[in-house]
């Protein structure tokens, strides 16, 4: 649904015209809807999502420690089994898929990691079309655990957690490799998440040091149904974590500024929700101000370590029963993470909604470089600047009041990279971001203060 706003008699000049800031103002999420994006969001199919659970599943268990239980049982028979996914997607590429196996040693450390053991990622990078630096990943863990992090014997199923996170992973995948997508995109499954995000922090790590300019990882993690204990359900509800400050970050000069709800990380949930939520119908995104679940941690978290925008994807409701459990029947309880407690519909949906995030991002330019609000004199205006972003053909200011949570308003500026704003930085926060001929929207930039 689009909002509409209030007339009020606020001014505001834009590259040097002056105007009245009525309803008629853009709003977050009007835009028209991509054929592109749409047609891809079609390609879901809950029983193909079903077929790739049941694969994972039937490997008995993809515990980071059974990488030598042979053909057809343990981590990396089911590791095997997603490259071949992904080379078979790339197929249909013309070229632009390469699929690669990242695999490592991970020496012992007395804690999670029992004995030095290898791990691999299974990584399907898509090139951009024009800027192959720019790049977004979609992650997930193809491991699985049961109620010992390192009894590879006993099985794991490990449906939810995270068979779950890996079939959307390579359900995008699917959907967009006819992408025309003007970002590089990389697909990943990592190994080791449940030994301490080992795959992901290596993934992450390896991305920085060889100075890619990861935008956005969008994770996906325990996707699979949305039903609680008691039998409680969301289905048309997926949560969105992000970190609310960046490991750069200045406490004071955030505290100053009222940013403490407005890193990177937390522009691209706003983000990932405003086109989820435009695309992927009924699922609506569900912001929550935390880096994970309480004490928690996952793959994103890796990313966001090394000053990379970063979101997880969990489902609305969880069942700790199905979740880091043996498989048993205690007190008349059924415990396990098994494909009998997956809702693939749900599933489906979560699938649709990375892929209406992640294209929308791809397609349109990237985030705008050294946003600033300068503040060299005492006015209650807003002056803004930001360098120029490729592809883009103008730019929109957006704005929201400092106890909103969402970008309300925006502002279109033309192609100027600059904006006189006759609203009070006091007041209100303020972001920029990118618009193409074809009107994709990019990620907002949070603009620093200059003095």
């Amino acid at each position: 649904m689009l909002m509409t706003y209030r007339r009020h008699s606020s001014r505001i000049l834009i590259a040097g015209s002056l105007f009245a800031l009525t309803a008629s103002s853009h709003v977050l999420g009007g835009q028209t809807l991509d054929p592109q994006i749409v047609k891809a969001i079609g390609t879901v199919n809950p029983k193909s999502l079903r077929a790739d659970d049941e694969k994972l599943i039937a490997f008995g268990t993809r515990n980071t420690f059974s990488e030598e239980q042979g053909q057809g049982r343990g981590v990396f028979a089911a590791r095997d089994w997603i490259e071949s996914r992904f080379r078979e997607i790339a197929s249909q590429s013309h070229g632009r898929m390469e699929v690669m196996v990242d695999t490592f040693v991970q020496p012992a450390d007395g804690k999670r990691v029992a004995r030095d053991v290898p791990i691999s990622n299974v990584i399907a990078i898509l090139k951009g079309s024009e800027e192959t630096s720019r790049t977004y990943v979609i992650s997930s863990h193809y491991d699985s655990r049961n109620s010992s992090n390192s009894d590879s014997e006993k099985t794991a199923p490990g449906a939810d957690d995270n068979a779950s996170g890996v079939i959307v992973v390579l359900a995008a995948a699917r959907a967009l490799v006819d992408l025309p997508n003007r970002a590089t995109i990389i697909f990943v499954a990592y190994g080791a998440e449940e030994q301490g995000l080992l795959g992901s922090g290596h993934h992450a790590r390896s991305l920085k040091e060889s100075g890619i300019d990861v935008q956005g990882d969008f994770n996906n993690d325990i996707v699979g149904s949305s039903t609680g204990p008691k039998g409680e359900k969301n289905p048309n509800r997926l949560r969105i974590f992000s970190e609310a400050l960046p490991v750069y970050a200045d406490m004071a000069r955030i505290n100053e500024a009222g940013a403490e709800t407005d890193s990177p990380s937390r522009q691209l949930a706003r983000y990932a929700r405003e086109m989820g939520d435009l695309y992927a119908r009924p699922m609506a995104g569900q912001m929550i101000y935390r880096t994970d679940r309480y004490l928690r941690g996952g793959d994103h978290m890796s990313f966001y370590k090394q000053g990379y925008p970063a979101i997880r994807f969990v489902e609305a409701v969880e069942n700790f029963n199905h979740q880091h459990q043996d498989v048993r029947v205690e007190d008349g309880v059924q415990y396990g993470d098994l494909i009998d407690y997956m809702d693939f519909d749900y599933v489906a949906k979560v699938a649709r909604y990375n892929i209406a995030s992640l294209a929308s991002a791809a397609l349109a330019p990237g985030v705008p470089k050294n946003a600033v609000i300068q503040t060299k004199e005492l006015t209650n205006e807003t002056d803004l600047a930001w360098d120029a972003v490729d592809g883009a053909v103008s730019y929109e200011v957006v704005v929201r009041a400092t106890d909103e949570s969402r970008w309300t308003r925006t502002i279109p500026t033309g192609a100027a990279t600059n904006a006189h704003v006759d609203l009070s930085k006091d007041n209100y926060l303020f972001g920029i971001r990118a618009v193409d001929a074809a009107g994709h929207k990019g990620v907002v930039a949070f603009p620093r203060p200059e003095r």
